[in-house]
């Protein structure tokens, strides 16, 4: 270049502004989009979306009458009572719905959250008391969802069906922190209630793994183990007897209007239990469809 020719400027050459364009154009797409406004007043039960994150109104909520659930009033007295304490501001505890498969853990949880809505909606002044689910899998994501709900005006139940942690997960340690000993820690407008059939949540082969590997295999245990010990409330749910499981078939069919051979019903539900090999409120509700149906009538 001689000393009377200029530099080319680089904003002239179409080649360079077109890259700059894609440059441009890649570097927006790797943004993240603003999270969408929620609407909390769409619906009271909502799910969790942790890809956005983002929340999903639930419109019908499959849940079962709390006068309906048999064999379990203690459990359901207490729930319910740590629920409305906390639907009204008072100091109220974690929850861990623990036990016996099919015995209406998940159940009793989203009764106690319509039956808290129904007797004090009404009420001056009380807002809803929102039902949030989040899936086991997006458990690592929940201080994500604590920051949406965290200065919202309403109070939420934030909903983990089927806890359980194996032996390659760490999720847990997310569980810990917002549960307690986080900065932050959980919010005051927020409870977590899960239920597992695990009574310390994690795997005993887990457990195991750590007694086998870790240095100091007690406090390795401990670590894990403590997860549960962040639950205020434990209720265990046991199998029923033949008289609760009895006691939740009648429920049922009384409350569709099926219980018209006493009899029949009994030996049929009995022998429906055994071929499946469990008592439970499940074992109760299949046989009750399965009677339904066989009488053509229609339930829900």
């Amino acid at each position: 270049m001689t000393s009377t020719e200029k530099p080319m400027s680089f904003a002239a050459d179409p080649r360079s502004a077109e890259a700059l364009e894609r440059i441009a154009a890649a570097l927006e797409k790797l943004v993240p989009a603003p999270p969408a406004r929620i609407n909390l007043d769409a619906a009271d039960a909502f799910v969790f979306s942790a890809s956005a994150p983002h929340l999903q109104p639930v419109r019908q909520v499959n849940r079962v009458d709390m006068a309906l659930l048999r064999g379990i009033d203690r459990l359901r007295d207490i729930l319910t009572d740590n629920t409305e304490r906390f639907a009204k501001g008072l100091p109220a505890n974690n929850a861990l719905l623990w036990g016996a498969r099919g015995m209406g853990k998940s159940s009793l949880v989203k009764a106690a959250h319509a039956s808290v809505n129904g007797r004090l909606t009404p009420a001056n002044g009380f807002r809803p008391l929102k039902l949030i689910e989040i899936h086991r899998e997006d458990i690592d994501s929940l201080p994500a969802l604590m920051a949406l709900v965290r200065e919202t005006p309403y109070r939420f139940v934030v909903f983990c069906d089927d806890l359980s942690f194996d032996a390659a997960d760490t999720n847990y340690k997310s569980l810990k922190a917002v549960l307690e000993g986080g900065i932050e820690g959980r919010p005051p407008n927020v409870l977590f209630y899960a239920t597992s059939n695990r009574r310390h949540i994690l795997s005993r082969d887990m457990v195991e793994n750590e007694r086998g590997t870790a240095i100091n295999p007690g406090e390795a245990v401990e670590e894990k183990v403590s997860l549960s010990d962040r639950f205020g409330l434990w209720l265990g749910f046991h199998a029923c007897s033949q008289a609760d499981y009895l006691a939740m078939v009648f429920g049922y069919a009384e409350h569709f209007g099926l219980a018209k051979d006493r009899e029949a019903i009994e030996r049929e539900a009995l022998e429906w239990a055994i071929t499946r090999g469990a008592r439970s409120g499940r074992t109760a509700w299949q046989y009750i469809q399965d009677l339904a149906g066989r009488l053509g009538k229609v339930i829900g």
